[in-house]
């Protein structure tokens, strides 16, 4: 089982959509049967079996085994991934293009860098799996507080001549067989955490770090 499946095909992440075939993906992190299945969702053992279907033919569970009772042969399947992400892949025709925008203080170019790191990502561990092979990768995330929108200006503008000057001193332009990787560093402000309700009842007002 994979940590994240990155699905690319439309008509697997239509399949992934629906709210009671989530649910048996979730349920389905421990191996499980229909049966078990359909006293967990509160659904007729016919009907989980349905969407057990359908999610095995778009290769979103998988059988690990088959147990003999009786009569009946008892098919236990278990999810493909603890986790699930649907790549921009399976809207290709609308999907975001980073070169429509090329802009360093455009959220729009922030998040189809984004939807592209997802879809890239998502080929490569599907082949290192299949190859058996570790995937090298490095992030780093953190918050930072700025001061002022001065502040913020200048870290970014450091930040940017930092990380150029280490693509400089590491680059081998030279073309000499090595591995082309991809780096992309973004700063975005944090999300505001929601208002807290006091015991008096009253609403605490919430940080604002614009």
């Amino acid at each position: 089982m994979l940590d994240i499946e990155v699905i690319e095909d439309p008509a697997a992440a239509e399949a992934s959509l629906d709210p009671i075939r989530t649910r048996i993906l979730q349920e389905l992190a421990e191996p499980g049967s229909a049966t078990q299945l359909a006293a967990k969702v509160g659904l007729p053992r016919q009907k989980v079996n349905y969407h057990l279907k359908a999610l095995e033919r778009h290769g979103l569970v998988e059988l690990v085994e088959e147990r003999r009772k009786g009569n009946v042969t008892e098919r236990v399947l278990q999810a493909t991934a603890a986790s699930y992400l649907i790549s921009p892949a399976a809207l290709a025709s609308v999907a975001p293009d980073p070169h429509r925008f090329a802009d360093r203080f455009s959220a729009f170019w922030l998040l189809a860098l984004a939807g592209r790191m997802v879809q890239e990502v998502g080929k490569l561990i599907a082949g290192a799996a299949a190859a058996r092979q570790k995937l090298a990768t490095f992030a780093i995330d953190g918050e930072i507080t700025f001061r002022t929108a001065a502040d913020r200006a200048a870290f970014a503008e450091e930040l940017g001549v930092a990380v150029t000057r280490l693509v400089d001193k590491y680059h081998d332009g030279g073309g000499t067989g090595g591995r082309k990787h991809r780096i992309v560093v973004a700063l975005h402000p944090a999300l505001k955490e929601p208002k807290q309700t006091t015991p008096s009842g009253e609403k605490e007002q919430e940080q604002d770090n614009d």
